[in-house]
């Protein structure tokens, strides 16, 4: 089935039952995002409740909690370090709230999750972007730097990847084995 109109707006988004399936806002677009799969989710878990163990006070590990990046775009991050205080109902954050972004890419998601969210989080400004790959799992770790990219918006630059291990000191001081989010 084909989205009749393409200028959805966060209201609209809201205004959807609580019973609704997973979607993302993309440009007045509403997409239904694919359901993950348990490889997916497993990694999803382990890296938060590493991020958890390991993250300083003022930061707070949330899974799949959207992210308003525009009028009509919001998209929901696989994990993601927020500010710590943030009120506990809140469904959706601003940039400014979010420290990290991450996506574990999916088989349905490659694109998306390796061009087109990196993009957009990176032109809202969230500091730190976080993409995962499955098969086999490698983290590569990257930071808003100060290249321009062809939309006038900074990119993230590459700071760290790695199947072993990952070691960074920004969002905090991290020394990541993979092992500890493989399933």
């Amino acid at each position: 089935m084909r989205q009749q109109r393409a200028d959805y707006t966060l209201e609209d988004l809201l205004a959807l039952p609580d019973d609704a399936p997973r979607v993302e806002l993309v440009d007045g677009v509403v997409q239904v995002t694919p359901s993950p799969t348990l490889g997916h989710q497993d990694i999803s878990l382990l890296l938060s409740l590493w991020l958890r163990s390991h993250a300083p006070a003022h930061l707070h590990v949330a899974q799949a909690v959207g992210v308003v990046l525009s009028h009509n775009t919001s998209r929901q991050p696989d994990v993601l370090l927020c500010h710590a205080g943030l009120p506990a109902d809140r469904s959706r954050l601003r940039p400014s709230d979010v420290v990290l972004a991450v996506e574990i890419v999916s088989p349905g998601t490659r694109r998306v999750d390796r061009f087109a969210k990196p993009g957009e989080y990176a032109a809202a400004g969230i500091p730190f972007y976080w993409r995962v790959e499955q098969d086999p799992v490698h983290l590569y770790a990257y930071q808003l730097g100060d290249r321009i990219g062809p939309g006038g918006e900074r990119q993230y630059e590459l700071v760290d990847d790695g199947a072993d291990l990952v070691v960074l000191v920004e969002p905090f001081d991290i020394k990541l084995p993979i092992a500890e989010i493989i399933p």
